[in-house]
């Protein structure tokens, strides 16, 4: 177990966005004559924005919610009104053009309709737009901001928040009221940033994609494609992970490690995660309690006359049907033709017991979250295995290395260190006793294969072989773009 100390820290947002633009298209684009007239009446710009969501005519992202944030606004226009270069108007359009800073492609937020001569003409040249496109334009970069706010909230890709279930959503996280707060704010870009995961992987890498496809862009850096890729394919991960900034636990599959965050540690355990043929499912949920001695004793005699012979003759039959065998002194006793005909010879001195996991044995403490896949995250007897580099071992269950030491910060989390005395004396005795927790703790099971630390990636292997089917989607390919 590692244990280190660090501070949580909101991530620096888009303060250099304007250099991505060369000085001769910025001044092109975003000067305005601050003493322009505009001739529309923005009763008739109103009136055209209602009737063309109305007719829907318009392929939208997030026809919906793009309704909802007119509706409350009675159709005004947010965007068309008199402003400096400053103003929230460019700084949209800015937004849409700087997405690569966020891992994310230019082509999902409409491109071809988006550009800046016709802003140009709308705000510098009244009257040269007609209201038709005036009202288009403005419809469609609600929605390209939408999709971006969603976007950096749930993920592009979220499993289990697709388009469709986002733009139904009537509760929970709205990014049409997250539009209308930033709209009113004076920095917009940053409180549209500010809809991002606060967890430390996940502003690390943020603030890290921020220097390679912009500070670093034109100032002799040269950054390889597939890396950027990576990382962004990650950032999508975590977005699906949706961690907050306090206490909670992260297994991360392909690094093999279980990490618990609390307010100013990390304390990091090895883990054993699921093979390619049984993986380990990403999910989210809460760990409610954690039991101790949680494995079935099976009477002896049962043992002896029912299941050894039918072990005998087929070793595997154990391990698939989850029993354990240990000696007098509780070590694990693997389950192989060698040992289990040493076990014939005397088998009144062997103890077995039975999961009711996808593992063989739970070991001292398994911690109970409720989830659709039936895992675990539990000790194990098979100490050994943590001394292995690569740790896809498990039938999908999670194991963790000093599972007693991280059930006593739990423990203490929680505010019930007085109960840390009883757990020591349930695991050393071997007795069944649950320890419920007044704080559920939030965990997130992750597939990141490259991470931010201190300055530096870390790439880890794609042990399931998921990041290139993920990166064709997320960037719109149709074919590979990289061999890792």
């Amino acid at each position: 177990m590692k244990h280190s100390k660090n501070i949580l820290y909101r991530p620096l947002i888009m303060i250099s966005l304007l250099f991505v633009f060369s000085a001769g298209q910025a001044a092109k684009k975003i000067s305005i004559n601050k003493s322009s007239v505009f001739i529309l009446a923005d009763s008739t710009l109103s009136a055209e924005i209602e009737r063309q969501l109305v007719s829907n005519e318009l392929s939208l992202y997030y026809p919906n919610s793009v309704k909802t944030f007119y509706q409350k606004r009675n159709f005004n226009s947010p965007w068309i009104k008199p402003q400096s270069g400053t103003g929230s108007t460019w700084q949209a359009m800015l937004l849409i053009d700087c997405v690569l800073q966020f891992g994310l492609s230019r082509d999902d937020y409409h491109p071809h309709e988006l550009n800046y001569d016709d802003l140009h003409n709308i705000l510098e040249k009244p009257g040269t737009i007609t209201i038709k496109r005036q009202a288009r334009f403005d419809i469609i970069l609600t929605d390209a901001l939408l999709n971006f706010i969603n976007n950096l909230h749930f993920g592009k890709l979220n499993p289990d928040y697709p388009a469709k279930k986002i733009d139904s959503l009537t509760t929970g996280f709205r990014a049409e009221k997250a539009l209308t707060d930033a709209i009113m704010e004076k920095d917009f870009m940053n409180a549209i940033g500010d809809v991002q995961p606060k967890s430390k992987e996940y502003t690390e890498m943020q603030h890290h994609m921020r220097l390679w496809t912009g500070l670093y862009t034109g100032d002799c850096y040269e950054i390889p494609e597939s890396d950027i890729r990576l990382l962004a394919i990650n950032m999508e991960r975590l977005r699906w992970a949706n961690v907050d900034s306090g206490s909670y636990i992260m297994v991360n599959i392909p690094s093999y490690t279980l990490t618990l965050y609390e307010a100013d540690s990390t304390y990091e355990f090895k883990a054993i995660v699921g093979t390619s043929e049984n993986p380990t499912p990403t999910l989210g949920s809460q760990i409610s309690y954690f039991t101790t001695a949680p494995e079935w004793k099976v009477r002896n005699k049962i043992f002896r006359k029912e299941l050894l012979p039918r072990a005998l003759e087929d070793s595997s039959f154990l391990g698939n049907n989850h029993y354990a065998i240990y000696d007098g002194k509780g070590e694990y006793i693997e389950p192989n033709a060698a040992n289990l005909s040493l076990v014939k010879q005397n088998p009144r001195k062997y103890r077995v017991t039975r999961s009711a996991g996808c593992d063989k044995a739970f070991g001292l403490v398994v911690f109970r979250f409720p989830n659709i896949y039936d895992v675990y995250l539990h000790d194990t007897p098979e100490r050994q295995l943590f001394k292995k580099q690569q740790r896809d071992l498990s039938h999908g269950c999670v194991r963790v290395e000093y599972a007693e030491k991280l059930a006593a910060l739990l423990l203490k989390y929680d505010g019930s260190g007085n109960k840390i005395a009883a757990l020591d004396k349930a695991i050393l005795k071997y007795q069944t006793k649950n320890f419920t927790l007044q704080k559920p703790v939030p965990l997130k099971i992750a597939y990141i294969t490259s991470i931010v630390s201190k300055g530096e990636v870390l790439n880890y292997k794609d042990i399931y072989k998921l990041d290139n089917s993920l990166e064709m989607v997320l960037y719109n390919q149709t074919q590979q773009f990289t061999n890792r």
